[in-house]
């Protein structure tokens, strides 16, 4: 079936889903925020943040591939079967195929984190308190895997209640667990501590695996088990390589910031509460909004994936001139807010008057990343990952050269006109991309 509007109903409907469940998980979260803030300080909320590069390298070795590559399988399955699809992989046997591909992988990565959390700690992070933040976040990559498959099995067939529900039960599991153990520990006259905080990732992370299991239909279906095995494995190596790579660059990024504000005059704790008034306080004010940006690409990517199949040209140039306009509509409008209320937001919400400041000078990115989200998106549904991995290669590299050369000698403001110009670059370069990709070669 052709499509011929952007505006599509299973699209919209699902950006919705999502959007609302990204906002109220963020809602959720940024109250979160500032309980840790009041409770473990901002010395400890920089060491719980410390741990988060390595989280996401985990998920992005074990899962992150995989999860794309099931959903853009699954919306072609899904085209398929409204026609005939004999002897192809039906969208059960891509569920399957990337379930036991990323289970291997996530007690393999589960496995090596537990055993040498020390090793990590010491040499990498170089916070020897992180040992038992990560023994504990090991614990987390098998479920991580399972519920990532899921939802890009719904992601695919752009069916979202299930992952939107997932999201949203996770964060509440979280919070809420780790609420609990606060009370706990408040009740015996204990220490509250950052592990507990930590504890609260795999509460989240278990009871998001059970409810996408439970509402999730499993069916028997074992043929062309390997074929559909290999297609997930070809297209989800190249990914997980990139997001891999590009993750080890991120997390050099930010694991350096503290070191390198270290070397500019900052004693140890301040280096570490300095990191975390960014990444815990202001960083996840400026995001925010990018609920619904975030929401958008998950659906775009198999919505183009399938419009690419049946060769809707239409669609894919709507997609793009209307993802350019809303993101830069709402980036802009996030920019003056962010401006006007930032030092209110740092003082009034977090306490902390460094958090305002960082929030209003934050807020230039906004139009650029939110833009640079959506368009790599659609280039990766076009099947172009490597120029996504490029362009997030460039992006990150010049945040790095910010990093090594210039918070040595300017302090955490080169760090910010770094991050300035590596989101306007890799948004430009985007939309010089697409207008290659679907007008002239369309």
């Amino acid at each position: 079936m052709k499509k011929t509007s952007f505006s599509k109903h299973p699209l919209v409907v699902g950006t919705i889903l999502l959007t609302l469940a990204g906002l109220l998980s963020r809602a959720i979260g940024f109250f979160y925020r500032i309980f840790l803030s009041h409770t473990i300080g901002a010395e400890g909320l920089g060491i719980y943040q410390l741990i988060f590069p390595i989280y996401a390298l985990t998920f992005s070795l074990t899962a992150a591939g995989i999860q794309t590559a099931v959903s853009k399988y699954v919306a072609e399955a899904a085209v398929r079967n409204k026609t005939s699809s004999a002897g192809r992989p039906d969208r059960y046997t891509y569920l399957y195929a990337g379930l036991s591909l990323s289970l291997i992988l996530s007690f393999l990565c589960s496995f090596l984190l537990y055993r040498f959390a020390d090793v990590i700690s010491i040499d990498v992070l170089e916070e020897s308190r992180c040992t038992p933040l990560l023994q504990i976040l090991s614990l987390t990559v098998p479920f991580g895997a399972v519920h990532s498959c899921i939802n890009g099995y719904y992601y695919g067939l752009q069916k979202t209640s299930v992952p939107a529900g997932s999201q949203l039960l996770e964060q509440i599991a979280r919070v809420g667990g780790v609420y609990v153990l606060y009370r706990i520990a408040v009740l015996n006259s204990t220490p509250f501590t950052v592990q507990m905080a930590v504890w609260g990732l795999v509460i989240g992370e278990i009871a998001s695996v059970l409810y996408s299991v439970t509402f999730t239909r499993f069916r028997k279906s074992r043929q062309y088990f390997t074929a559909a095995a290999g297609q997930i494995f070809t297209m989800a190596f190249p990914l997980t390589a990139n997001r891999v790579l590009i993750n080890l660059f991120q997390s050099a990024e930010a694991i350096m910031i503290p070191g390198k504000l270290r070397v500019f005059g900052y004693l140890p704790e301040e280096s570490l509460s300095v990191y975390g008034v960014l990444t815990g306080m202001a960083m996840p004010m400026v995001l925010f909004p990018s609920a619904i940006t975030n929401s958008v690409s998950v659906m775009l990517l198999p919505a183009i994936s399938e419009a690419q199949a049946t060769n809707d040209r239409t669609y894919i140039k709507n997609a793009v001139k209307r993802s350019c306009f809303y993101c830069i509509t709402l980036g802009l409008s996030c920019t003056l807010v962010f401006l006007v209320t930032g030092q209110w937001l740092g003082q009034v919400i977090f306490g902390n008057k460094l958090a305002g400041t960082l929030i209003m000078v934050l807020g230039w990115i906004c139009p650029f990343l939110y833009l640079s989200t959506t368009l790599s998106s659609i280039i990766n549904g076009l099947g172009k990952t490597g120029i996504t991995f490029f362009l997030n290669l460039v992006g990150t590299g010049s945040r790095i050269l910010a990093v090594t050369c210039f918070i040595p000698v300017f302090g955490l403001k080169a760090y910010l006109i770094g991050m300035l110009v590596s989101h306007l670059v890799v948004s430009g370069a985007a939309v010089a991309v697409l207008w290659k990709l679907v007008w002239k070669a369309l």
